[in-house]
């Protein structure tokens, strides 16, 4: 899950990265060029030279033609390998040039590579650097590496300006980080890019680093630069633009100015960093970028170089500022969601709040290069407002049931009330009309009620009423429905119930409220009988208020003939 989020928490990055471009946010350093081995430059070298890769000794006079203009750097995104097709002499050229100029640099990788396939090369020790870690967040472990393919050795011993080339993918294969150091065989080897961006910090502002160290916040600290490092010791490229961002020079024309085959003077190199690296397609050093399917590997070296210059790569927010964004998002979220009435207004001040907490990542980025998470901050908004509507609904659905329940039941003997008993009696009729099935009603009132007010007090004739609701509660069938029918009457609905089942039920009935003992306060107990009434749909009519007015004549006979009886 985790990796899913990261997923597109990178490519929300991607989404930012790409609107600062289109909007020209940020300009690449034009003191970076690239002398590429293009489309054209590869076809040109075959026609030329019969073979790939190109003869050492070709990039010896290019080197010696760019440096007679007074380059702040030479950096071959190239590895110069041992090479079967390689002369001795061609070689020798190069390696002499790594010799004479102290600003020429080049390129090696380190792979897993298994030993039977080839031995681990001892690297010189002046390519090493030292470097101290207090971070605890960051493990330079995850980029160390077992093995590496050595370049000739005559430019190992020439120079100790040789940076590696590794790079840092996510798992969707996208590259938005770069390792500043690596580790073989327990030491650290800075990147290419690196020992080409400190060269240039040198020679303009005087920055000079003996050795490298992570301070607790997990920033390499480079001068008054704080390079942020995410967990594997990587920095967070900051974009400048799709391909071809960076001046391109075709490498077949310099070598036609070279060979004298053309005059063309209007290349200026002077305190330029050039980078020589391939572009080709077929070549295979093409990247995917945030900002580009295709990317050559040399502009990811050119971006990496600008980025440490303009001191401008990307830091990402800690974890405990994601966290706490997503809690005050889902608060806030929360609040909204329950003092508004509409949903759908709470649902829009939501979004609201959730594009404004968008725009601030996007312009963090813009003005502080701070890249700031959307996926989980969002999440818990989202979740909170889904939550929230939840409970709103439960709230309101509680508030109906006792709104309803008000509307439904008598304060004083908490049974259902007339309106409802009237309600209760129509629907019963429609399902007995509708199933052709029968339901009783009783209809009783308590023997000599004004009198008992009259002699014990109206108090005690309201203990007595509650107490006898609840008797006849406990009576009764779960689906049968008791109401107060008015005054110190009360009424009984007895679904799917036959004539005789609802007398022997009404008989029960006041033969339980006749043996029970009313208390009434102060020790006093009382006993109390009723008289009920019974009668049946279809039997005793077809509406309502003929059922209830038989059962009610039937229980003026259980009063005629001597009450605390059911009436005949």
């Amino acid at each position: 899950f985790n990796s899913f989020i990261d997923v597109i928490e990178n490519r929300t990055f991607d989404l930012r990265q790409n609107i600062l471009i289109n909007n020209k946010t940020k300009q690449a350093n034009s003191d970076i060029v690239i002398v590429a081995v293009d489309d054209a430059s590869y076809e040109y070298i075959l026609d030329k030279y019969g073979e790939w890769p190109l003869a050492r000794d070709v990039y010896a006079k290019l080197v010696d033609y760019i440096e007679a203009q007074k380059p702040q750097s030479i950096a071959f995104d190239l590895m110069f390998v041992k090479s079967m097709k390689s002369k001795t002499e061609a070689d020798n050229a190069l390696i002499n040039a790594f010799k004479k100029y102290d600003n020429l640099f080049t390129a090696m990788n380190l792979d897993n590579q298994p030993w039977d396939l080839r031995t681990p090369p001892v690297l010189p020790e002046k390519l090493s650097v030292s470097l101290v870690n207090h971070s605890s967040k960051v493990n330079l472990d995850n980029q160390k590496y077992s093995n590496c393919r050595s370049i000739l050795e005559g430019i190992l011993n020439a120079t100790s300006n040789v940076g590696m080339i590794n790079v840092s993918r996510a798992e969707d294969g996208i590259l938005r980080r770069m390792p500043l150091v690596v580790k073989y065989q327990d030491k650290y080897y800075p990147q290419l890019g690196l020992k080409v961006g400190l060269n240039y910090l040198q020679s303009k502002e005087g920055v000079g680093v003996e050795s490298f160290e992570i301070d607790k916040h997990s920033n390499l600290n480079i001068g008054n630069r704080k390079i942020f490092l995410d967990s594997d010791g990587s920095a967070i490229l900051n974009w400048y633009g799709p391909a071809a961002t960076y001046e391109h020079i075709p490498m077949y024309k310099l070598i036609k100015v070279v060979n004298g085959e053309s005059v063309d003077s209007s290349y200026n190199f002077k305190n330029k960093i050039v980078y020589f690296g391939t572009t080709a397609s077929s070549l295979f050093d093409i990247k995917t970028v945030p900002v580009s399917r295709i990317y050559p590997g040399v502009e990811v070296q050119a971006t990496y170089v600008n980025n440490l210059i303009d001191n401008n790569f990307i830091r990402k927010g800690d974890k405990a500022f994601t966290v706490l964004a997503g809690i005050l998002l889902a608060v806030l979220t929360g609040v909204i969601v329950m003092k508004l009435a509409s949903a759908f207004v709470a649902a829009l001040a939501s979004l609201s709040v959730y594009l404004v907490y968008v725009l601030s990542a996007y312009y963090s980025m813009k003005f502080f290069n701070l890249w700031i998470e959307l996926v989980y901050p969002l999440m818990l908004a989202m979740i909170a407002f889904i939550s929230a509507l939840i409970v709103k609904y439960f709230i309101k659905s509680r508030d109906f049931e006792q709104q309803y329940k008000l509307a439904t039941t008598d304060g004083l003997t908490e049974l259902y009330n007339h309106r409802y008993f009237q309600e209760q009696m129509k629907r019963q009729i429609e399902n007995s009309k509708r199933y052709n099935s029968e339901f009783s009603m009783i209809i009783l009132d308590i023997d000599f009620f004004k009198k008992f007010n009259d002699t014990f007090g109206h108090q005690a004739g309201d203990a007595v009423l509650r107490q006898v609701a609840q008797t006849l509660k406990k009576n009764v069938r779960a689906t049968d429905i008791v109401c107060r029918y008015g005054g110190e009457e009360m009424s009984i609905i007895l679904p799917n119930t036959g004539k005789d089942v609802a007398y022997s039920t009404a008989e029960k009935i006041c033969q339980r409220v006749s043996d029970k003992k009313f208390k009434l306060g102060n020790d006093r107990e009382t006993s109390v009988t009723i008289s009920l009434g019974v009668a049946t749909y279809p039997h005793d009519g077809q509406s309502a208020a003929v059922i209830i007015e038989a059962a009610d004549k039937r229980l003026y006979n259980a009063k005629s003939n001597g009450r605390n009886q059911v009436g005949k």
